[in-house]
């Protein structure tokens, strides 16, 4: 099927959520990139959004309906990766079993018709959006960062340096346990030295 890239990069970007999610630390929730700043989401308020917008684009553009709600019952780190593993992997389900012609049929996007095709890439594109936002205030608290692509500069560095790609945790169901269990991340070398940068030192 032409759209299996599609259906593989969901299942690997729903991951990438989870992951990012499971380094944050529960006291964590209520910051914001600037403390008197509410333009700007807590980390919190970064996974309302994620489940909330997942949910209706894909229930009311996609027409992909997962009947669960799309928050917890308790608003906690741990019960937001439960939530959105599970409605997410029943999303991932509908796509696998999803052919070339619903895949091509138009649906309404806001005020234009888009191909379903075209309307995920651009819900991918948009929670790679917001996961970059999230890094960024897990670099701002002081955090680790594991693998999303390739290496960072808590993996060794560069590609270039021949840093390696470390994820937090081998699969899902390593990821769910260890968080429920307080946390059983990957072990990550030494911090370097030197600057994570494309640019010669001079």
């Amino acid at each position: 099927m032409r759209y299996d890239f599609l259906v593989e990069t969901y299942a690997t970007e729903r991951l990438k959520v989870l992951s990012t999610w499971a380094t944050f630390r529960d006291e964590d929730l209520p910051v914001r990139p600037h403390p008197t700043d509410r333009r700007g989401r807590s980390v919190l308020e970064q996974m309302l959004h994620q489940c909330i917008s997942e949910n209706l684009w894909f229930r009311d553009i996609l027409g992909v309906e997962v009947a669960a709600p799309p928050l917890p019952a308790t608003e906690t780190r741990v019960e937001f990766l439960r939530r959105y593993a599970e409605d997410s992997a029943r999303r991932l389900l509908r796509l696998e079993r999803s052919d070339e012609a619903w895949w091509e049929a138009e649906v309404r996007f806001f005020d234009v018709a888009r191909t379903r095709a075209w309307i995920l890439v651009r819900r991918i594109a948009h929670t790679a959006h917001h996961r970059g936002q999230q890094v960024e205030l897990l670099r701002m608290l002081g955090r680790t960062v594991y693998s999303t692509y390739g290496p960072t500069a808590d993996t060794g560095g560069l590609f270039q340096q021949r840093a390696p790609t470390i994820y937090a945790y081998p699969d899902e169901a390593a990821l769910l346990s260890g968080e429920a269990g307080g946390g059983r991340k990957a072990p990550l070398p030494a911090p370097i030295t030197q600057a994570v940068t494309e640019r010669p030192e001079k």
